[in-house]
């Protein structure tokens, strides 16, 4: 009698590269569906409202009862922000000379307090992280207030110091009607509330360089402004980097601490920033065309400074291979 075939026997064996290529499709495919559900929820909550801002921008768009009525009308608020002296002489300044004052000063003290955290024992640390964290966990209009109260005219406890020394007059200053002290004001802010993630970041790098780092230099004769130069800063180089791009996109968007503060909801257009102009035009003015087209100029500055952080993260990875 004949043997019956086994099933499975008789099937023709595999291409091994077919085989292959599968393999390397679900390798490839397994992490982009891990990352599914995330990535559209993302899309729901970032990827649509982009869309409906570039829609926007696009129109001439009027708020009716019920809804609203948008008029296309091509590139024309782009023609007419990009040709607005408001926005080349006094929006762009003082958004980019801002956040630029604000990264540099951020992360220098944010550097200075991690160093000094990295010095100290264990009590004094966990006393000044406490402290330090305290600032970050303040919410941005909190912080806002503080810093009116104290360089409010007359009775401001900065005001009232600076006029107990002849610096000024209490009764005629006000800190907030011109954009320099303005924005004095306002980068003092958003650097004390910036700082501690610069600092606790950078003291956590600091943990990871070996002490006989320090000792070698220390033999070598070098002091403590060349050992930060020539063993911190080329150790934990990645650390600063991060930092320094995420405070720059933070910096850019700064809208809470300009708005709240006096004459930064409108009233003086001598302050305003990208972030308050676009608020200002779509919502003060019902020009949702212009305020959207802001937006996206916004979105396309921070989007670039994102790239140039993917770009760097990726060319110190190569270099660390």
């Amino acid at each position: 009698p004949e043997t019956p075939q086994n099933p499975k026997s008789s099937k023709r064996p595999e291409n091994p590269e077919a085989a292959r290529r599968r393999r390397k499709l679900v390798e490839l495919g397994r992490p982009w569906l891990l990352l599914a559900p995330a990535l559209a929820v993302l899309a729901a909550l970032l990827l649509w409202p982009l869309i409906q801002v570039g829609k926007l921008s696009l129109q001439d768009y009027e708020v009716k009862f019920g809804g609203g009525v948008g008029t296309f009308t091509g590139l024309d608020h782009y023609a007419d922000l990009l040709t607005s002296s408001l926005l080349w002489q006094t929006v762009l300044p003082n958004t980019v000379f801002f956040a630029v004052a604000c990264v540099g000063l951020t992360v220098a003290l944010g550097t200075a307090v991690a160093l000094l955290l990295n010095r100290l024992g264990a009590t004094w640390r966990l006393i000044c992280s406490v402290a330090v964290l305290a600032a970050w966990a303040m919410p941005a209009v909190t912080g806002t207030y503080v810093w009116i109260w104290l360089f409010q005219p007359q009775d401001g406890l900065v005001s009232q110091l600076a006029g107990a020394v002849g610096l000024i007059d209490p009764e005629t200053t006000n800190w907030f009607t011109e954009r320099l002290p303005f924005y004095a004001i306002a980068t003092l802010n958003v650097v004390h509330h910036g700082f501690p993630f610069v600092a606790i970041t950078v003291f956590a790098g600091l943990l990871t360089i070996p002490k006989e780092l320090y000792e070698a230099g220390m033999l070598d004769g070098a002091n403590a402004w060349q050992r930060f130069w020539k063993i911190t800063v080329p150790t934990i180089k990645p650390v600063f980097l991060v930092v320094t791009i995420l405070s720059t996109i933070w910096d850019f968007k700064v809208f809470t601490q300009i708005f709240v503060m006096p004459g930064g909801n409108g009233s003086n257009p001598d302050v305003y920033n990208l972030g308050v102009f676009s608020y200002i035009e779509a919502f003060a003015k019902n020009d949702y065309g212009t305020g959207a087209a802001a937006a996206v100029l916004l979105t396309l500055l921070l989007l670039a400074i994102t790239i140039v952080y993917i770009r760097t993260l990726f060319r110190q990875g190569e270099e660390e291979l």
